[in-house]
């Protein structure tokens, strides 16, 4: 029989340390079992030799796409080629080594990854989604509600996927409370049992697979009506101002009288927490103001530099004194000290989220900071009905599925995310949008939706109170699962 046991570590400490391990468990030829060098090169040499594997257990260090090798990278990307897949330089390492693992089994053969969350969530993962749920029969995902790693917020998944060379199975989700529950979990009838959902063969987001399968299927019926749009069709959603450094740029009321610079500023709203309810009027810009919140933003645009005042170039000079324009979003624009694209958006729509997603009518004439998503309205919308009917279970529940959140509970909406919401919009007009901006003043957002949803899901999409309610729950159910994420025990 031959040898049945190989390891691939790429640290030469780590990899003493994988023997000493053997050698205490009085295992013969240990150092024979543990090979020192590069996971993809040995990968490429055991597939040319067509030597596979029946398990594969891995832990694949989660080295970020700046920070991944060339000499590493250029085989994991061939790799990934010969499967299909379409890597870019924003592929981060894990997922190669998932891939190159993968078409390292046998036609029967286990795998078992601890990968970050991301897997289930990212763009760039979205690729290997469906290279996933072509590839294996069976998925399970073991996920944890606390944060297991200790001093970082990355939270993990447990990756286990078989291949059977038999019919498709699915995909199971199982939660455990933290790392300790591995150390009793033992329960493989547990596994065997649990909700299987159908695997749909797409690069569509896992967090869906943490509904039971009604809930799914109820997602996709839905998405169907006709009385909905996508939000894409109704919003243009782009990123706010890149400043490049905004102690600098952005400045408070005390800043720009001491440095009587406010004649080159124009208003801004600097972070999310800035915006109370669905309205920002100029009222609500001076209160901001009033309270020395980063509420200025400088605007050289449009004046040389030596037309400047001499108190301005002053300022301007201290900025370079200070760097400031060797950082590299001021380096890449000339003259560095010009914000480009300050463009005032109809509304503003939160990036991080930490109960739901809102749009928020801008009627002071300010921008924003990248923090927070300037809109654009298409189509001659009022903005009151668009931010209206963005507040609903049903918008509520699918941005948690078209979004991404991380370790700190934060659920997160980039730009083309964002313009890919479900939103019921007829109905929308009537809607009260003063009357909801004062629910929302203090903090009642369930007698909103109580309205919204009537008017928008139940008179207008045709829904039934019993899927409104499926709706309002699938939202509670994820974003419950989100923000309760703990910094847990580690393991040790």
């Amino acid at each position: 029989m031959g040898q049945q046991l190989h390891g691939i570590e790429f640290d030469s400490d780590e990899a003493a340390k994988s023997i000493d391990r053997l050698s205490a468990l009085k295992i013969k030829s240990p150092s024979s079992m543990i090979y020192n060098g590069d996971f993809f090169a040995y990968c490429i040499s055991h597939l040319s030799e067509k030597h596979l594997f029946d398990s594969i257990i891995g832990n694949p260090p989660f080295i970020r796409y700046q920070n991944f090798p060339e000499e590493q990278r250029t085989p994991a990307f061939d790799l990934m080629r010969r499967v299909g897949l379409k890597p870019t330089r924003l592929t981060n390492s894990w997922v190669p080594f998932i891939v190159a693992s993968s078409i390292l089994l046998n036609t029967i053969g286990r795998l078992a990854m601890v990968v970050p969350a991301e897997l289930l969530q990212v763009n760039y993962a979205a690729e290997l989604r469906l290279f996933l749920s072509n590839y294996f029969q069976k998925i399970t995902l073991v996920t944890f509600r606390q944060l297991v790693f200790e001093g970082i917020q990355q939270e993990v998944v447990l990756l286990l996927a078989e291949r059977t060379n038999g019919l498709m199975e699915g995909i199971t989700t199982i939660e455990l409370d933290d790392a300790h529950d591995l150390t009793s979990f033992t329960d493989i009838h547990r596994i065997e049992t649990s909700d299987v959902k159908p695997l749909d063969h797409n690069k569509e987001k896992w967090t869906q697979y943490f509904l039971d399968a009604s809930e799914i299927e109820l997602l996709r019926e839905v998405r169907k009506n006709a009385g909905l749009k996508i939000s894409g069709d109704i919003i243009d959603v782009d990123v706010g101002i890149v400043t490049g450094q905004n102690s600098f740029f952005v400045l408070n009321n005390e800043q720009i009288t001491k440095n009587d610079l406010k004649r080159y500023s124009r208003k801004i709203v600097s972070r999310s927490g800035h915006l109370k309810g669905v309205f920002f009027s100029d009222k609500d810009w001076k209160i901001n103001d009033s309270e020395n919140l980063a509420t200025h933003l400088l605007d050289f645009s449009g004046v040389a530099l030596e037309d400047l005042p001499a108190n301005v170039k002053a300022y301007v000079n201290s900025g370079e004194l200070a760097s400031v324009n060797t950082g590299y979003k001021c380096s890449i624009r000339k003259p560095w000290y010009v914000v480009p694209s300050p463009w005032v958006p109809d509304a503003f729509m939160l990036r991080q989220i930490h109960t739901y997603p809102k749009i928020i009518v801008n009627s002071a004439n300010a921008t924003c900071t990248d923090t927070i998503h300037r809109v654009r309205l298409r189509n001659g919308l009022q903005k009151e009905a668009v931010a209206a009917m963005f507040l609903n279970s049903l918008t509520f529940a699918f941005s948690e599925v078209t979004g991404r959140s991380y370790g700190g509970g934060v659920l997160e909406l980039e730009p083309k995310e964002a313009e890919n919401l479900p939103v019921p919009y007829k109905g929308a007009t009537t809607l009260d949008l003063e009357e909801i901006h004062g629910l929302v003043l203090k903090n009642r957002i369930y007698d909103v939706i109580d309205i919204t949803d009537k008017v928008l899901l139940r008179d207008n999409l045709g829904l039934s109170i019993k899927d409104i309610k499926s709706m309002r729950s699938i939202w509670e159910k994820l974003r419950d699962r989100r923000v309760n994420r703990k910094r847990a025990r580690v393991v040790r």
